[in-house]
C-alpha cells in the first residue's frame, strides 16, 4: 500500500518512513509541496502524510490545491500546532485527519488504516485474543462483550501489544508508542501506565493476558497467570 510522506525535516521523514514500512506500508518521501504536486504518480498513492509547516507551499495549501483537482486521496496532517482552531483549519482545507506532535508512529499507522478503510481500500479483520476483541477502525477494545475504556497512552500501549501478541515488547517500544517518537519519560510513569492498563484489561477477568518479563518488557499472552 503506497503512502506519500511530505516532510521537510529529514530525521522525522526517515522515522516515519521506517515506521510505516515496518507496518507493511510502502512509503515514499518528498520534502516540499511543490515536489509533491509535480509527482506524476501523485494520484496513485493510497494516502498521504503531510506536515503542515512546509517551506514554500504549506501543507495546507498543498492539500487545498490537491482537492481542487478533484483528488480524494486520504490525507493525515501532522503539525506542532495542535489547538482546536489549527485542527479545524486542517479539516476545512481538505485534510481527513490531524495529529499533533509529538506523536506515536503506532498512532500514525492506526489512523492511516482507518483512513484507507474509509476509502474502501483496506479490509483488515479485527483481532481476537482469548475473550478480548480489538476493532482498530472503531478504536474499540472489549472483553467478554464488555467495552474497556482506555486513555490515549493506555490505548497506544495496548495496540502495540495486540499487534505483537505472543511476543515480548521492550519497554523502549512501549515508551515510543505512548509518548511519541521524541518522548522521554521516567520509569515510574511507564509502570503507572502498565498498572492502570492491567487494572482495566486483566483484573476484572479470570484469564490474565498481560505478562511482565522483568528487565525485558511486556507481552500479551493467552494466559499470563501461569
Amino acid at each position: 500500500m503506497p503512502i506519500l510522506i511530505v516532510e521537510d525535516e529529514s530525521r522525522t521523514a526517515q522515522e516515519l518512513r521506517s515506521g510505516l514500512e515496518r507496518s507493511g506500508f510502502e512509503a515514499v518521501v518528498t520534502e516540499s509541496g511543490e515536489a509533491a504536486l509535480g509527482m506524476p504518480q501523485l494520484t496513485a498513492f493510497e494516502a498521504m502524510v503531510v506536515d503542515v509547516m512546509l517551506p514554500g507551499i504549506s501543507g495546507l495549501e498543498l492539500v487545498k490545491r490537491l482537492r481542487e483537482t478533484g483528488s480524494r486521496v486520504p490525507v493525515l496532517f501532522l503539525s506542532a500546532r495542535g489547538g482546536l482552531e489549527d485542527r479545524l483549519l486542517g479539516l476545512e482545507m481538505g485534510g481527513d485527519d490531524y495529529l499533533a506532535k509529538p506523536y506515536s508512529i503506532l498512532e500514525v499507522v492506526a489512523r492511516l488504516h482507518v483512513l484507507t478503510r474509509r476509502a474502501g481500500r483496506d479490509h483488515s479483520e479485527r483481532v481476537e485474543v482469548a475473550d478480548l476483541l480489538w476493532e482498530p477502525e472503531a478504536r474499540r477494545i472489549t472483553r467478554s462483550g464488555h467495552r474497556i475504556d482506555l486513555g490515549p497512552k493506555e490505548y497506544a500501549i495496548m495496540s502495540l501489544l495486540l499487534q505483537n501478541r505472543g511476543k515480548v515488547v521492550p519497554r523502549r517500544q512501549l515508551i515510543q508508542a505512548a509518548w511519541g517518537l521524541e518522548g522521554t519519560v521516567d520509569t515510574n510513569a511507564v509502570d503507572a501506565q502498565i498498572l492502570r492498563l492491567r487494572r482495566k484489561v486483566d483484573d476484572p477477568f479470570p484469564v490474565k493476558l498481560l505478562r511482565t518479563l522483568r528487565g525485558v518488557g511486556l507481552m500479551l499472552d493467552l494466559d499470563a497467570s501461569r
